[in-house]
């Protein structure tokens, strides 16, 4: 599997050179051991940012049945529940909860138009509590179907303070195209209509374009 750097991660990568390199050299030159205990600590943080934006390139295998996972990470919610945002109806609520060692590339979990893309200010509770769906910084994107209308939530977590998406309201969108990022640990909240069938349990990891989390058959 190829694996890219996310371009989310450029500038950070950049910023962390800006600071790390001076405080190396001043390091260098007041005291030896100061300067290997913060070359410790650099690598460690360029490791950890490497494997953050990693992005790997994943082939789907396109299906107007199939619900694709839109991110890599834990089931942590499957239930009913009444969308009042856009669907304003009972649908089925499917979350994957995405930690700071997660893949945090969001993909289209299936082919259609963008009817509904709106961006919410909001608070940072831990991106599992119950309330983070509809309290947090967030991003809400429909997608139109054969099928229904298909609603994503990108949802900001405790750490995650940049939501980032790439598509526009009447978009027309490819099943598994990247259309959003998110940093450092978040979910993704799916509502499906209730004829679709789900094929995740609680505490199942999915990958992106990988992992059917639904279907229509």
């Amino acid at each position: 599997m190829a694996m890219r750097f996310h371009r989310e991660g450029i500038p950070v990568l950049r910023n962390f050179f800006l600071i790390a390199l001076p405080l190396l050299i001043g390091a260098a030159l007041l005291h030896p051991v100061l300067f290997y205990v913060l070359l410790i600590v650099a690598v460690g943080l360029l490791l950890f940012f490497l494997q953050f934006f990693r992005n790997p390139l994943r082939e789907v295998a396109a299906s107007d049945a199939i619900i694709y996972a839109p991110a890599d990470g834990k089931v942590v919610a499957i239930e009913q529940v009444f969308e009042p945002e856009f669907l304003q109806q009972d649908c089925i609520q499917v979350s994957v909860f995405m930690s700071v060692f997660n893949v945090h590339a969001n993909r289209a979990p299936v082919s259609g138009q963008v009817s509904y893309l709106k961006y919410h200010p909001g608070k940072y509770l831990v991106a599992w509590h119950p309330k983070s769906s509809t309290e947090n910084e967030r991003s809400s994107i429909a997608i139109r179907t054969a099928h229904g209308d298909i609603l994503l939530r990108q949802i900001a977590g405790a750490l995650a303070r940049r939501i980032k998406y790439y598509i526009t309201d009447n978009q027309q969108v490819t099943q598994g195209q990247e259309i959003g990022f998110i940093r450092f640990g978040s979910r993704v909240d799916l509502f499906l209509p209730l004829t679709a069938q789900v094929k995740v349990q609680i505490g199942d990891k999915v990958l992106g374009n990988i992992s059917a989390i639904a279907s229509f058959s």
